[in-house]
């Protein structure tokens, strides 16, 4: 159910845009998909732009696929990294979620999308996009 209401307010985030000021991302160690999942849907709406220049880690990540490419641009600093999603287990470990780790694949981009699978898909393991990589994908900050 949870999935669903998510991937129902992905679906309202691609409705809404405007255009005014910036976000400036330094060092976003990421959370619950839900909560960010929020305030990336009113991001969208607000029309800013974003600006990747430091670390945008887990969860930040969403933004790839709710903010509109074309107003995120990244600078020299940017990291992005990615992650299967998980949830808190019964002993404390984490436990890998299958169907918010699909969530997140089916919100980042094509080309994210494409990236991720070339190095054998998301899992517990950090994987990180960034420098040249990034810059192929994203328009540098001017």
């Amino acid at each position: 159910m949870k999935i669903a209401v998510l991937a129902g307010a992905v679906a309202a985030a691609l409705a809404v845009s405007t255009a005014h000021a910036t976000v400036r991302i330094k060092a976003d160690p990421g959370g619950q998909i839900g909560p960010y999942l929020e305030n990336l849907v009113a991001l969208r709406g607000s029309g800013e732009r974003v600006i990747i220049d430091g670390p945008c880690l887990s969860a930040c990540t969403m933004l790839l696929g709710v903010i509109p490419h074309e107003r995120i641009c990244v600078t020299p600093r940017a990291r992005l990294g990615f992650h299967a999603a998980w949830h808190p287990g019964g002993n404390g470990q984490q436990v890998t979620s299958r169907e918010a780790t699909q969530l997140l694949m089916d919100i980042y981009p094509e080309n994210v999308r494409s990236w991720i699978a070339r190095r054998g898909g998301l899992s517990p393991r950090m994987m990180y996009l960034s420098g040249r990589e990034l810059t192929a994908m994203y328009q540098t900050c001017d």
